[in-house]
Order: structure tokens, then C-alpha cells, then sequence
């Protein structure tokens, strides 16, 4: 990986990576749109008011959370999925849908006189949730699978 990067300053070499990844980066990009253009439509019809519990944010990064964990097992473990299949929507759709930059803006927004405790249970509420959604997702997927195959 530090030889790529080190190559990657030489103009043939950033060609040739360019051409090679070139697609990858365009179906990432495409599915970050379109992950963020949800994201933001939820967080517009969903608005927290100032100094309140972010419900959109919090259910937007669990969900993401839950999907991935989803998605993990369906193309890992179950199908073999075209190559294009995990940027565009690991990284690009569900990457651009769940937010750890809003989730920091509003926790420090939280963070005001009379707001530590909603701040700490945003705070740590979503890191508990997300992980657990991971593993809910990855383990009724699973479960799923194996009750098909029976």
C-alpha cells in the first residue's frame, strides 16, 4: 500500500491506477450521492429541534449500521457478487447515508448547559446501538440464510 501511494506521484503510474479504479470511484461516488440525497431527506423531514435528542441522525446510522451488516453477509457468505457490488453500496450508498460528521456536530451542539445528559446518552446511544446493529444484522441474515437452505 505505501508503494502505491509513493507511485501514485508519478504520472504514468497515477494514469495506470486511474484507469484501473477509475469505475470504482465512479460507482462509489454514485452511490455516495445517492446515500447522502436520502440521508438528507430524512434529516429534513425528521428535524430536531435545538437542544433535543437527534432521533433522524441516531435512526439514520443505526439503520446504516444495520444494513451493512446485512449487506456483509449476503455478498462475504451467500452470493457471489459482481466486484462493483460492495463499493457501490458498502461504501458508496450506506458510506453516504450514515453520518459520523453530523453525529459530532450534534453532539457538541448537545453539549450546552443542560444538555450534557442528552449529549452523553446521543453519545454513547448510538455507538452502543450501531455496534449491536451490526451484529443483529449480520446474525438474522445468517439465520435467514440457513433456515432457506434447510
Amino acid at each position: 500500500m505505501a508503494n502505491e501511494t509513493a507511485e501514485a506521484r508519478i504520472p504514468a503510474h497515477r494514469r495506470r491506477f486511474t484507469r484501473s479504479q477509475g469505475v470504482v470511484l465512479l460507482v462509489i461516488a454514485l452511490g455516495g450521492g445517492l446515500g447522502a440525497v436520502s440521508r438528507y431527506g430524512i434529516l429534513r423531514w425528521l428535524p430536531t429541534a435545538p437542544g433535543h435528542f437527534p432521533w433522524a441522525t441516531f435512526a439514520i446510522n443505526v439503520l446504516g449500521c444495520l444494513l451493512i451488516g446485512v449487506l456483509m453477509v449476503l455478498i462475504t457468505e451467500v452470493w457471489t457478487a459482481h466486484p462493483l457490488v460492495r463499493p457501490f453500496l458498502g461504501v458508496g450508498v450506506l458510506g453516504g447515508f450514515t453520518t459520523f460528521s453530523t453525529y459530532a456536530v450534534e453532539f457538541d451542539e448537545l453539549l450546552r448547559p443542560g444538555g450534557v445528559v442528552v449529549a452523553a446518552a446521543y453519545l454513547a446511544g448510538t455507538l452502543v446501538c450501531a455496534l449491536l446493529a451490526v451484529l443483529l444484522g449480520v446474525a438474522v441474515t445468517r439465520w435467514a440464510v440457513s433456515r432457506k437452505e434447510s
